[in-house]
């Protein structure tokens, strides 16, 4: 059994509606899904619009790597620590994707004592929300073909048709397959494929649709495909929306459950950060700002996807405003960051340290060209030496930032009280969020913000075709969407084997797609895929059912 496993079942874990009052939350709010999960009702979610917002903590980290930074589990602690010390806080969080579970991440739940429970069901179909995603999604691309198949899709060309469909597993077997195989009684036959849940534009509309009217008009924006001679087929050209929207009637409502802590956490949607844009729901984040004196949440993977993206997307298209963002770094990762390969981390390394500390200093840098508040948050590996972590330490008291040793993994939230008093007093001063590019940027030239002041690229180029595609986007009305990178996430560049902090590459955009329903443009940079694939021993290989019928093997 895993540690992190061993340590959630060791707990016990309080009623629902203990949590729930702790937030505020009334019993007669909570649809309850057995004794520890509830989802809140839509008039008690409609209800809270009218409360004051508390302060918005965003947690991020520096580009990861094999060694882990822990970012979730920094979230929680955080969040536990905040609670600890009287500020009233709820957490809100992101539900884990079964591909990363079953492929090489694992879960997305925290770890050690600083956890998201119960976790198996969250980790595994939790309150079904995927599924309803998956499902939606999966009946407009039904749709597409059953129009196709009785010539009611209008003039829609069967050759450029853009909607695929998605699986919530890692398959890669599934990136491009063939449909209507036959003798003409299953459809057209034409090439298309799969993606991962988590980055289907369904996804992305749940977590962005700050009410179910919104939900409804995004749904019926998504752009399914085209004509002949060019013009988009919507989901509302084929009467779509509604029963998409019908299906994601009861995952629209945020799910509540527990810290090891005892505190209250709102986790809800799933986008991936680096071929989405990586946070939970707005529904979810506007809903615990109401309840809590703060907010905690995250953006997936490094600050240079996760939280450029929850700045430029989600703050811009909510009118949300972080208070305060903290940064978490290894001193492991940063040592591999600076040379120091997987297998040599348990070594004492000041120099590596040093060499890799540029790829932390970079991400503090972005986010404070945003206007932010930024606090470093060091998560403890109980492998770091003395002197590795007091380097760290002066290190980023060098570039001005204030820093802290944490050992929430170990101590709960009782390990990030230094880091709780520290957010909080720097959620007190004055700030101005600054949008990295205005709305009427020409859409090229936001990618080119993006790789230059961000990624700190030399220049962007763009695979023929692509800026002509951009161009007939903007003239569809898309002109004043935010892009939404797509990269990989363990480089600043495309190319994840250049850590630390490279600069004046080349980057290059392979492709672009409008997610209208959403509402930003993807450019797809490098080999990025949007279906991912299993490793060579993938860790389903090692979860199953132990003797007493419980599940083993999560981590």
């Amino acid at each position: 059994m895993s540690i992190d496993l061993e340590i959630a079942r060791a707990a016990t874990l309080l009623p629902i509606t203990e949590i729930a009052e702790r937030a505020g939350i009334p019993v007669d709010a909570l649809e309850p899904y057995g004794k520890h999960i509830a989802k809140l009702s839509a008039p008690f979610v409609e209800a809270l619009a009218a409360r004051a917002a508390g302060k918005l903590i965003l947690v991020t980290a520096i580009s990861p790597t094999p060694a882990g930074e822990g970012k979730t589990t920094t979230t929680i602690g955080l969040g536990d620590a905040l609670n600890r010390i009287g500020r009233r806080t709820v957490i809100a969080l992101r539900e884990p994707s079964l591909g990363p579970v079953f492929g090489r991440k694992g879960g997305a739940t925290g770890g050690g004592h600083a956890q998201v429970v119960p976790m198996e069901r969250i980790n595994l179909h939790f309150t079904g929300d995927f599924h309803a995603i998956g499902a939606a999604h999966n009946l407009l691309a039904a749709l597409v073909d059953n129009a196709l198949y009785w010539g009611t899709a209008g003039s829609l060309d069967p050759r450029k048709v853009t909607w695929r469909r998605v699986v919530d597993m890692n398959d890669r077997a599934l990136r491009r397959i063939t449909v209507g195989l036959g003798d003409g009684k299953n459809g057209f036959a034409r090439e298309t494929g799969f993606d991962i849940t988590v980055a289907s534009e369904v996804m992305a509309i749940f977590c962005l649709a700050a009410s179910p009217a919104e939900l409804v008009e995004r749904l019926g924006r998504i752009v399914v495909g085209r004509t002949g001679s060019g013009t988009q087929v919507t989901a509302s050209d084929l009467d779509a929306a509604g029963a998409m929207a019908a299906l994601l009637v009861d995952a629209i409502q945020p799910n509540l459950v527990q810290t090891l802590g005892g505190s209250p956490a709102l986790v809800h949607g799933g986008p991936f950060a680096n071929i989405a844009h990586g946070c939970n729901s707005v529904i979810a984040t506007r809903s615990a700002l109401a309840l809590g004196e703060f907010c905690v949440t995250e953006a997936g993977f490094g600050a240079d996807l996760g939280a450029e993206k929850f700045l430029d997307i989600k703050c811009r298209s909510a009118g949300l405003k972080p208070d305060c963002a903290v940064v978490v770094a290894t001193v492991r990762a940063l040592k591999m960051h600076g040379g120091t390969p997987k297998d040599g981390l348990a070594g004492e390394d000041v120099a590596a340290l040093e060499r890799g500390f540029g790829n932390l200093a970079r991400h503090v840098e972005n986010l404070r060209d945003f206007g932010l508040p930024v606090v470093v948050a060091v998560n403890a590996f109980t492998g770091d030496t003395e002197a590795e972590q007091s380097r760290l330490l002066d290190l980023c008291s060098g570039i001005g930032v204030d820093a802290h040793l944490c050992t929430h993994w170990a101590d709960g939230g009782e390990g990030a009280e230094g880091l709780a008093h520290a957010v909080a007093a720097a959620a007190e001063t004055p700030s101005e969020l600054k949008l990295l590019y205005p709305d009427d940027l020409p859409l090229a030239d936001k990618i080119r913000t993006v790789a230059r002041n961000i990624y700190r690229a030399g220049e962007v180029v763009f695979a023929p075709g692509v800026e002509r595609d951009l161009a007939r986007f903007s003239g569809e009305g898309a002109g004043n969407f935010p892009v939404c990178m797509a990269k990989t996430p363990y480089s600043f560049s495309a190319d994840e084997r250049r850590v630390g902090a490279p600069s004046g590459f080349a980057l290059p955009v392979q492709e672009v797609r409008l997610s209208a329903g959403a509402g930003f443009v993807v450019a797809l940079c490098g080999t990025v895929n949007t279906m991912p694939g299993l490793p060579r021993v993938p860790a389903a290989a090692h979860i199953g059912l132990g003797p007493d019928g419980r599940i083993e093997g999560l981590s």
